[in-house]
């Protein structure tokens, strides 16, 4: 019970930031998940809470929503999302608990990546293969955070538009991901309630998060980020012996 509760509260508050910061929700809920029930049940729980959540903020944020992004950016996701999933469904936990943990330490840098000023032009159809391979690694790490901030702030998509069009494209996302985690049995019935748990806290907190984003410009993530990153090099360092025979063998 105590593992749901914790779960739930911090859905809460990791969607309040996500929401705020412009994305990765999912992301702070990574090592919790991974810390509760090992990295074989990052992927499938975070996309369980990601889509209850997204199911809300989509209500919320429906009129900010940018339908010529969707329209090129959802078939990508949908499709890197369940390519994602059947690959995730054939890797071994030793491997994706390193794949996460680099992915945790590369926050870092993502988070800085994501405040950068516009700097380039972009076209509409570039969301299609950027979400086709954010889709892929979302499928099979879980969550991907900010990454694509920086291709949505070039596009001259910021604040409640990016938040409500990057939610109309990942909502249906998650959909394609959960049942492809489910034909290959990566999601289990306790999974899926540990998913519930988190996202109910994070449906809540949808219209905090609303109120909160107005006259606010920019979250300081510093301590959350640097946080992640200590996480995911400790999940690293767990598995160094399944590094040191891979580097044996090469």
């Amino acid at each position: 019970m105590m593992d749901y509760l914790l779960l739930a509260a911090s859905g809460f508050i990791a969607w309040i930031v996500s929401t705020i910061g412009g994305g990765g929700g999912a992301v702070l809920l990574v090592p919790l998940i991974g810390f509760i029930a090992g990295a074989q049940a990052v992927a499938p729980v975070a996309a369980v809470a990601t889509l209850i959540a997204g199911g809300g903020r989509a209500l919320v944020f429906f009129q900010d929503i940018e339908w010529r992004v969707v329209a090129w950016g959802l078939p990508g996701a949908a499709i890197g999302g369940i390519l994602g999933a059947a690959a995730f469904s054939t890797t071994s936990a030793e491997w994706l608990q390193i794949f996460i943990g680099l992915f945790l330490i590369s926050t870092i840098f993502q988070y800085g990546f994501a405040r950068r000023e516009r700097t380039f032009a972009v076209a509409t159809w570039w969301f299609f293969p950027a979400e086709l391979v954010v889709g892929f690694l979302s499928g099979l790490i879980g969550a991907m955070g900010p990454i694509l901030n920086t291709l949505y702030l070039n596009a001259g998509i910021t604040r409640e538009r990016m938040v409500g069009t990057k939610t109309a494209i990942s909502f249906p996302m998650h959909f394609a991901k959960i049942g492809a985690y489910t034909v290959f049995g990566a999601l289990t019935g306790k999974l899926l309630l540990l998913g519930i748990a988190a996202g109910l806290g994070a449906l809540v907190s949808n219209w905090v998060a609303k109120r909160m984003l107005k006259g606010m410009s920019e979250l300081n993530f510093r301590t959350i980020v640097g946080f992640m990153a200590l996480s995911g090099a400790v999940m690293i360092w767990e598995q160094k012996e399944t590094l040191l025979q891979f580097w044996a063998s090469a």
